[in-house]
């Protein structure tokens, strides 16, 4: 288990995998970062097998984002672990790394859906729903109650939130006064794209112009 200490923690499982050095820093250039972010992306990946095997046509969409987000707690290493790790990342050199894995589940979260969105209502699902899940995540590293019921309420209370703000924003659109506004920020996001999947920036999406 990730125990925050980088040059041990990297040691110790590269001779637990049975690896030399040379191959364990081909493996993990960034040492215990890229344990970190590997261990996330498992989970990531445990989260999508389930989603492809629930019946999520049944389920109402909002249902569905929560499911996900509960198959995603699932796929955690215990809290203990879990605790240390986000405290690894909260450390400013790694916060960008965090910040990146938590949008990846976002995204995988959304594509898995069948998010199909290609301008600004990209990026605006994901960072959502990237808020969701880091405040989900925290709540849930101190949570204590049997079988994570306290966590449970909290996903529907924050999906709740948002389905209220889209409700609200839905409702500008409509109102005479605000609609101007609206379609000025509608028409600012539409010049960004969604990835094409050639981010030489590292950076999420790309402007019309780069199409």
């Amino acid at each position: 288990a990730f125990d925050g200490r980088s040059a041990a923690t990297m040691a110790a499982a590269a001779a637990d995998a049975e690896l030399g050095e040379a191959d364990a820093k081909a493996l993990a250039p960034r040492g215990a970062l890229d344990l970190v972010a590997a261990l996330h992306r498992r989970g990531d990946n445990a989260m999508k097998e389930r989603l492809a095997k629930a019946d999520l046509e049944s389920l109402r969409f909002r249902d569905r984002v929560a499911m996900a987000l509960r198959f995603r707690l699932d796929a955690m290493p215990d809290q203990q672990v879990a605790r240390r790790t986000a405290a690894f990342l909260s450390v400013p050199i790694h916060a960008p790394e965090g910040a990146k894995l938590v949008w990846e589940t976002a995204d995988m979260i959304w594509n898995e859906l069948g998010d199909t969105s290609r301008d600004g209502n990209w990026f605006t699902k994901r960072g959502t729903l990237s808020a969701v899940l880091g405040s989900t995540l925290l709540y849930w590293l101190g949570d204590e109650s049997p079988d994570h019921a306290a966590t449970n309420a909290f996903i529907d209370r924050r999906i709740d939130e948002v389905m209220q703000i889209e409700s609200l924003k839905g409702k500008l659109r409509r109102n005479p006064f605000a609609k101007p506004f609206m379609d000025a920020q509608a028409a600012l996001f539409e010049r960004f794209l969604a990835p094409n999947g050639q981010r030489g920036s590292g950076l999420p999406g790309r402007w019309e112009s780069d199409a």
